[in-house]
C-alpha cells in the first residue's frame, strides 16, 4: 500500500523518453561478472502475461525474456505485501526473520545487508529507480539498502565508471492502484476475452477493473522494454541477467494480503545469453529470497550464511538435458500485518503462514479470530474509518460488498475473501486448482494435513520463525507508520 501520488506516472514516463546519449562503452572487462538488471513491478500476479497465455495483457517485454531465456511457472514471494516482500528480496532472507521489516510501513533494522549493498563493496556500480524497497523506512536514515537513487536508468548508465559492471533496481509503482477509470477498455481491450480470477464475480465494473489493471502491466511492461533497448544499443543486453517480476498479487479481494496463489505466486523470467544455453520453462520452486544469493554468486561475493534463499546459478546455467534434482520439493510463504485494520484497540495483523505442494497447499492462521482483510466495522476499526484495510479499494471490492446480499453467489465470493477463516485451510490442488474449497477436516484428507502440517510448523522452526515456537507477538507491536484505505462516503 502508497499514498495516492502520480509519482509512479513520471518515473515510468522518464525512462520511456530516454535515448540514447554519448556513452563510454565499457570494455570487455565488464563482461567478467554480469551485469544485473532487476525490474519489478509493483503488485503484479501471476499469470498476467502474454507468455503464460493471458489472452490479454500485452506484455512483449517479458515475452521476449521468456523466450530467449527461462520462465519460470512456480515463482513466490517470500510476502503478499509491499514491504516485507521487497525486503526478503534485497536481504535473501524469509521475511519472518527481518524484525519490523516483516511488516508493512516499518522500519528496515540496520542489521541486515542488503545484496545491492555487498555488490557494491564488490566493486559493482549499484543504483535504483522508482519504487525500491517500502513502504517505511530505515533504521539509519537515508541508508540505501537497495542502492543510489537516480533519476532514471539511462542517468546511471551514464555516471557508472569505464569498464564496472552494474547492478540496477528498475522499480515502478505499476500496477498498484489507483487506477484511471477506463484506462483498460479505452487502449483497444477486449473486456469479454479477460480470464477473471474464479474468486471474482463476473461483472462488467470488475472486468473494467481489470483491464484497468492490465493497463498498468502493459506500461511496465514498456518500462523494462525501454530499457533493455537503451542496453542493447549500448552493445550490453547480452551480459546482463534481466529479470522480470511482481512483489506480489494483483490488488484486489483475496489477491495481494493473501496466502493463496493469487497473491504469493509472481510473474518470472530471465535473460542471459552469456550464462544461459538455452532457452527453457522452468517448473521448480523457486522463492525471490533466492535472488539475493544468486545475484552474489554470479558476481563471485561469499553469500551470507543468515541468507536462507537458495541460488538459482546452477540452475540458471543448467542445460536442458541434464537430469537434475528438484531445487525444492514444496515453497513456503507467510505474512504478519500488512495494514493495521483490527478493531480497536488491536493493532495486530493476521499472522499466518504456508506450505505449498505440486498437490496441495496448507495454510495455518495463527489468529483466526480476526478479520483476514480487516474489520468491516469501519465504525470500530483501529485507524478511523478503514474499511476491509487489507484489501485496497477499487470496483471490484465495492461491487462484491454492495451486491453480496442480493445473490448467494455474490455472498459466498464475498466470504471467501472478507469471512474468517478457520486455523487450518488444506486446498486439493488437483480438484481445485483455484483453492476455493477448504478440505481441512475431512476424513479422508486427514493423513495429508498431519503430514503437511508438521512439515510446514520443523521447516518453520529451522527458519528461525517466532511463530513456529509460539512467539510472534513483537510483530504487532512494531511501529505503523502508513495509514488505511477508508470507506468510501457513498457506502456509509
Amino acid at each position: 500500500m502508497r499514498p495516492a501520488t502520480s509519482a509512479k506516472h513520471v518515473a515510468t514516463m522518464l525512462l520511456l523518453c530516454v535515448a540514447v546519449a554519448s556513452f563510454q562503452t565499457p570494455s570487455s572487462s565488464a563482461a567478467e561478472r554480469p551485469n544485473i538488471l532487476f525490474a519489478i513491478a509493483d503488485d503484479w500476479g501471476w499469470p498476467h502475461a502474454g507468455a503464460y497465455g493471458d489472452p490479454v495483457v500485452k506484455t512483449p517485454a517479458f515475452d521476449r525474456l521468456a523466450r530467449e531465456g527461462l520462465l519460470f511457472h512456480h515463482a513466490y514471494v517470500s510476502s503478499p505485501s509491499c514491504t516485507p516482500s521487497r525486503g526478503a528480496i534485497l536481504t535473501g532472507q524469509w521475511h519472518w526473520r527481518l524484525g519490523p521489516a516483516a511488516n508493512l510501513w516499518s522500519v528496515f533494522p540496520d542489521r541486515l545487508p542488503t545484496y545491492p549493498e555487498l555488490l557494491a563493496e564488490a566493486g559493482y556500480a549499484v543504483g535504483c529507480t522508482g519504487k525500491a524497497w517500502g513502504p517505511g523506512r530505515t533504521a539509519t536514515r537515508n541508508r540505501a539498502i537497495a542502492g543510489t537513487r537516480y533519476k532514471n536508468f539511462q542517468t546511471f548508465l551514464q555516471k557508472r565508471s569505464p569498464n564496472q559492471p552494474f547492478c540496477f533496481w528498475l522499480g515502478t509503482g505499476d500496477p498498484h492502484r489507483p487506477y484511471r477509470p477506463g484506462s483498460g477498455k479505452a487502449s483497444g481491450m477486449d473486456l469479454e476475452k479477460i480470464k477473471l480470477p474464479a474468486c471474482f464475480p463476473d461483472h462488467p465494473e470488475v472486468r473494467g477493473d481489470v483491464a484497468d489493471y492490465y493497463f498498468e502491466v502493459q506500461r511496465f511492461d514498456q518500462l523494462v522494454g525501454s530499457a533493455m533497448k537503451l542496453l542493447e544499443e549500448l552493445g550490453e543486453l547480452d551480459n546482463t541477467l534481466v529479470l522480470m517480476t511482481g512483489d506480489h498479487g494483483m490488488p484486489f479481494p483475496r489477491c495481494k494480503s493473501n496466502l493463496y496463489d493469487t497473491g504469493t505466486r509472481v510473474p518470472l523470467a530471465v535473460r542471459w545469453p552469456q550464462g544461459i544455453p538455452t532457452a527453457r520453462v522452468v517448473e521448480d520452486f523457486v522463492s525471490l529470497t533466492d535472488l539475493a544469493p544468486t545475484y552474489l554468486e554470479l558476481a563471485e561475493v561469499k553469500v551470507p550464511d543468515e541468507m536462507t534463499g537458495l541460488s538459482l546459478a546452477r540452475l540458471l546455467q543448467q542445460k536442458p538435458q541434464t537430469a537434475a534434482t528438484p531445487l525444492r520439493p514444496s515453497i513456503l510463504f507467510g505474512k504478519e500485518r500488512h495494514v493495521v485494520a483490527q478493531e480497536a484497540p488491536d493493532k495486530g495483523g493476521y499472522p499466518c503462514r504456508a506450505i505449498r505442494t505440486r498437490d496441495f497447499l496448507l495454510i495455518r492462521n495463527f489468529q483466526p479470530d480476526r478479520w483476514p482483510a480487516g474489520t468491516p466495522f469501519y465504525q470500530q476499526a483501529t485507524i478511523r474509518g478503514a474499511w476491509l484495510a487489507d484489501c485496497d479499494n477499487g470496483p471490484t471490492k465495492t461491487i462484491m460488498v454492495t451486491q453480496r446480499k442480493l445473490d448467494a453467489q455474490y455472498q459466498r465470493l464475498y466470504d471467501l475473501s472478507f469471512a474468517k477463516r478457520p486455523a487450518i485451510e488444506l486446498y486439493d490442488l488437483q480438484k481445485d486448482p483455484h483453492q476455493l474449497v477448504n478440505v481441512a477436516g475431512r476424513a479422508q484428507y486427514t493423513k495429508v494435513q498431519t503430514r503437511l502440517t508438521g512439515q510446514l510448523m520443523e521447516q518453520l522452526e529451522r527458519s528461525g520463525d517466532p511463530r513456529a515456537k509460539g512467539g510472534g507477538q513483537d510483530f504487532d507491536q512494531h511501529p505503523y507508520l502508513g495509514g488505511a484505505p477508508k470507506i468510501p462516503a457513498a457506502l456509509k
